[in-house]
């Protein structure tokens, strides 16, 4: 049943449309289980009534045409209690519901199951039989597994309004909400530009080709091009490989010719489908072919067939992606963004950001706060080619998106924006005053930064430092490790800006999410694994050289070099480190530079550092605390997954109480302390670092206005109530109402989201 299981999810994601996802669905499960009838109703998330949407097995003209309401029959008792009902006389059950035009009324064996994603009901799967019987324990467990399989597919297809096809009483897609994550706040209104993920066969829908010719030469571009490279493999390896496996080469070359895989794929398109569809159709055919066969040999060959596809769908996208035109108003959207997709795209063109994966502490969402672009994250109901060239609203504060808006939707949104856009006037004025609380505590207010193109809005925006330069982000623009002289240069070129504030400058810290092209680092838990402090300390030659880098461009300038060391989680590598870095510092003051000895100080990030903060800030000069990673090792959740994203508080009671142990550990021995975490620029989190004592708060440079207005409008007094208020609570969400509800009371609403589009808009 396993097999059928696997061929049953491959070929639902094979499926040309959701209607024939759903199609697919019915017949096999019918087919694979031995039932009668099968049957799939899907949820309108408006109205929470289910659609008869698929059926198979009775009277199959009812598709499109029968509703049930909320908890109506048992299709409604299964949604309700999102749990398997299994049935061996469902008309004798006191919520059967006899609907006539489905014929029901002859079936007594009934077995639902909830189809549900991200804990919301999105519809319901059933079989029935004649025969009075209940479904065994295995069927059961068969229905609930597949179930779990294809949420997302309802998910996708009810983002995308493909749902909304299937009935005749559903109502139009405009206004198609989904909801994703709060990455950078702001609302952006645009037309989607999708960055397609890589070559995935089984992601590329059916679609119309919008100019057959055009699909026709890139597809036979693409040919040419994997003809080549199997050519040139083939030609290197001739000398070392036997005849049998030369031929395998010819294999490949032999299905690219004219009257192989790759006619099929042309006749598709001529008929009228886009190159990427007509291949990804004609692959997967073949390659089901290959595995349904007896015979081993010929079974294997299957991986061979995918593995071409895969190569001319990869030249297909990137041809793609090299003609793809950006709008002025440009909504980019992707599976999953980089940093280097961002890059490609004109700053002034970027109105908003739609990530499929990610969360709000992703290094796109914090990179997006940076460039003060609205961004939502962890939008894995959205079908990336369903909202393709669609206007869109992204609600950067509500992690919400809205395709194809009605006029009052956006002018909904259009008034908001003009209102951010005057309070964004008003807090230009602050720029130069001080940051004091009003009972005259005094507070740094500094940056994280890694672009050059950040200097100047930091320092508009009234930064009095950088308290994390993210030296990584030079090292992953190159090909190659920068030399020395290289990143002498861009440090220079930081620290001159901000002559003569303080620049923090944290050590190569890659690994986890954060990859160089050529310095691969390949594990099964990359978060847990070989990364920050632990890959420098590993490799001397590369502290050395940067820390060396950091000392010289400080050489004739009045301002304080601090460097930070990420991802210690030991006495140990501090001693090691501090170590190296005064190494460094002699070797420089050796060669002749007049250079002061750099501050050193350690980011808290990790649980075993929060628990060693006093011996740690012994042997430095100051502490910070990274909140983000601090509250992904406290919460042990994945700050990039977005299936998890709901319990990445960083207001969790738990990494408050470790937040407020590291700064009485460092007001103990006398040291600085610090926050570079994206918790210091928001409101709410300003308010509780200010009550815990922090010294320094570090944050993106779109947020400093906001939070400066709020600190000059509260007292290290009030600060602290609220923070002793927070720390009797034992639930984040209690939390945050609190900290809103205190800033509305003080009349500091307007940075409390608050502007949720109503629902009668």
């Amino acid at each position: 049943m396993l097999q059928d299981l696997r061929q049953i999810v491959q070929d639902v994601g094979a499926a040309p449309s959701f209607k024939a996802a759903l199609d697919t669905i019915v017949s096999r499960v019918r087919t694979t289980l031995g039932t009668e009838v099968c049957s799939v109703y899907v949820v309108n998330r408006d109205t929470g009534d289910f659609h008869f949407a698929a059926n198979v097995g009775s009277r199959s003209a009812a598709v499109g045409r029968v509703v049930i309401s909320p908890g109506e029959g048992l299709v409604g008792l299964v949604a309700e209690r999102a749990e398997p009902i299994n049935l061996d006389d469902a008309p004798q059950h006191p919520n059967f519901v006899h609907l006539p035009e489905i014929g029901d009324e002859d079936f007594h064996a009934f077995l639902g199951v909830p189809i549900i994603h991200h804990r919301r009901v999105l519809g319901v799967l059933i079989v029935r039989q004649r025969e009075s019987r209940k479904f065994d324990e295995e069927e059961e467990a068969f229905l609930v597994t597949l179930s779990a399989q294809l949420a997302a597919v309802v998910a996708h297809a009810e983002a995308s309004g493909d749902i909304r096809e299937l009935s005749e009483r559903l109502p139009g897609p405009q206004d198609t909400r989904f909801t994703g994550i709060a990455g950078s706040p702001g609302i952006g209104i645009g037309r989607a530009v999708v960055v397609h993920p890589a070559a995935n066969l089984e992601r590329v829908p059916d679609k119309e080709a919008e100019n057959v010719t055009v699909e026709l030469v890139l597809f036979d571009r693409a040919i040419a091009q994997v003809r080549r490279d199997i050519h040139d493999v083939g030609r290197k390896l001739e000398a070392t490989l036997a005849p049998e496996e030369r031929a395998l080469f010819d294999a490949y070359l032999h299905m690219l010719d004219d009257d192989a895989l790759a006619e099929e794929v042309r006749e598709r398109i001529r008929h009228g489908q886009w190159a990427q569809g007509a291949l990804r159709q004609v692959i997967l055919e073949h390659t089901r072919a290959f595995e349904r066969m007896e015979d081993s040999y010929l079974r294997e060959r299957a991986a061979d067939v995918r593995e071409l596809g895969q190569r001319v769908l990869a030249y297909l996208q990137d041809m793609r992606r090299r003609r793809t035109q950006f709008p002025d108003d440009t909504i980019l959207v992707g599976d999953e963004l980089s940093a280097a997709m961002l890059g490609e795209i004109p700053m002034d063109r970027l109105q908003g950001i739609v990530s499929l994966r990610g969360s709000s502490n992703s290094h796109v969402a914090i990179l997006a706060r940076a460039l003060d672009i609205p961004a939502v994250m962890g939008a894995v109901d959205v079908s990336l080619y369903g909202v393709e060239n669609r206007q869109l609203i992204v609600d950067g504060f509500y992690g919400s998106v809205v395709a194809n808006p009605s006029r009052p939707v956006v002018d909904h949104y259009t008034a908001l924006m003009e209102e951010e856009r005057e309070f964004a006037e008003e807090l230009e004025e602050l720029r130069d005053l001080p940051c004091v609380t009003r009972d005259g505590q005094r507070i740094a207010l500094w940056v994280n930064i890694g672009l050059v193109g950040e200097i100047t809005r930091s320092l508009d925006r009234g930064a009095e430092g950088i308290g994390l330069f993210r030296t990584e982000v030079p090292f992953m623009t190159e090909d190659r490790f920068p030399t020395e002289e290289e990143q002498r240069a861009i440090y220079r070129e930081h620290m001159a800006a901000f002559e003569p504030r303080p620049v923090t400058m944290r050590t190569l810290d890659i690994g986890g999410d954060k990859a160089l092209s050529y310095f691969p680092i390949s594990e099964d838990n990359p978060f847990l694994g070989w990364r920050g402090i632990r890959v420098t300390l590993d490799h001397p030659e590369i502290f050395i050289s940067q820390v060396r880098a950091m000392v010289k461009a400080n050489a004739g300038l009045e301002g304080i070099l601090r460097i930070m060391l990420p991802m210690v989680s030991s006495l140990f590598e501090v001693r090691e480190a501090v170590g190296l870095v005064e190494r460094a510092h002699r070797e420089v003051v050796e060669e002749g530079y007049d250079v002061k000895r750099p501050q050193i100080g350690v980011m808290i990030e990790v649980p075993s550092a929060v628990y060693q903060a006093r011996q740690i800030a012994r042997l430095v000069d100051f502490l910070a605390v990274g909140s983000n990673d601090l509250t992904q090792y406290m919460l042990a959740v994945d700050r990039n997954n977005a299936h998890v994203a709901q319990l990445y508080w960083e207001i969790h009671p738990a990494v408050l109480q470790a937040m407020r142990e590291v700064a009485k550990a460092a007001h103990a021995e006398g040291k600085g302390i610090g926050i570079c975490g994206e918790l210091a620029g928001t409101p709410e989190g300003a308010v509780l670092c200010v009550a815990m004592g922090y010294d320094v708060l570090s944050m993106n440079a779109t947020h400093l206005p906001k939070v400066k207005w709020v600190i000059r409008q509260v007292s290290l007094r009030d600060c602290r109530r609220i923070l002793a208020k927070a720390l009797r609570m034992v639930d984040a969400h209690e939390i945050r109402d609190l900290l809103r509800a205190e800033l509305m009371e003080a009349g500091l609403g307007r940075v409390v989201p608050h502007h949720e589009v109503p629902a009668a808009v």
